[in-house]
């Protein structure tokens, strides 16, 4: 028999569609950022089938041509095309953003969230543990991180993780400290719910909010990262098409005048550095369920 007081899936799945339409429409920078956004996915997904040239492919018969119909921001040194090598580069760095904000994220939350809640010796010692390593420049414990473990994707990637879980896990802890002794944890509790489940399903979704500003600003630092240990040869190694590489390949171009090696790389950076910075508004509206009707 059909329990009719309980909202249907499909009513919360429309509800949740109705409150994502809501924010769009009522903040058009929003709606810019999640426009802009999707350019990036478009071209993390579909890039290496949408781009006119190999990315790989050199022809020194071609090389250091400026932008034409034929190649639309010139060849590179090589003679390969370097806006399909900008469209193909948005995969591989999307990639290590994400990877890393979401390992993070998924390591800060539970340790902030277990330290704000229970508090305790357990909270000193995370707590001096996110002290050390916020002490040291941040790109300095990165690139010793990677020149320790070595210049691959998975080290850019966990490198990249560690000096961000600090700010996950201390946003966390502020959080869920100021919240476990709300009203509504104290009511959970009284139903019953265990310890952990008055962490998990009513005090963390309202520790999120913040917490999406605070990915968004990461997925922008995460790119800069690694495009930063690309540009001092400790990040992706060529050929592989990746923004900060072809930066750095670029600049040594740029006093003969072959300034587009290293402009197009660069706005392509700061297009997707600009892209999260926007986005973190918006993630946080549809996440907040205060603003939920």
């Amino acid at each position: 028999m059909t329990d009719l007081s309980s909202p249907s899936p499909r009513l919360n799945q429309d509800g949740a569609l109705a409150h994502v339409a809501y924010v769009l429409r009522s903040n058009p920078v929003t709606l810019l950022a999640f426009c802009m956004f999707a350019v990036l996915l478009v071209m993390a997904l579909f890039g290496p089938y949408l781009v006119p040239h190999d990315p790989l492919v050199s022809n020194a018969a071609q090389a250091l041509q400026p932008p034409s119909l034929v190649h639309w921001f010139g060849t590179d040194n090589l003679g390969r095309d370097v806006f399909s090598r900008v469209v193909v580069a948005a995969r591989l760095d999307l990639a290590i953003s994400v990877a890393a904000v979401a390992l993070s994220f998924a390591i800060g939350s539970v340790l902030g969230s277990i330290a704000g809640y229970w508090g305790g010796w357990l909270d000193t010692v995370l707590n001096r543990v996110f002290d050390t390593i916020m002490a040291f420049p941040l790109f300095v414990l990165a690139m010793g991180i990677v020149a320790a473990l070595g210049n691959t994707v998975e080290n850019i990637v966990y490198a990249t993780a560690v000096i961000n879980i600090p700010f996950y896990a201390r946003l966390v802890r502020a959080e869920v400290n100021i919240r476990r002794n709300a009203g509504f944890a104290q009511a959970a509790k009284l139903a019953g719910n265990s310890d952990l489940r008055v962490l998990a399903f009513h005090i963390f979704p309202n520790a999120l909010p913040p917490m999406m500003v605070q990915v968004s600003l990461n997925l922008g630092w995460a790119i800069l990262n690694a495009a930063g240990l690309s540009f001092i040869g400790l990040g992706v190694r060529p050929p592989t098409a990746e923004w900060g590489i072809m930066v750095a390949e670029g600049a040594n171009f740029i006093v003969s005048g072959e300034w587009w090696l290293a402009i197009f790389p660069g706005l392509s950076l700061m297009f997707a550095v600009f892209t999260f910075n926007l986005l973190g508004d918006g993630l946080r509206d549809i996440v907040d369920p205060r603003q939920r009707s």
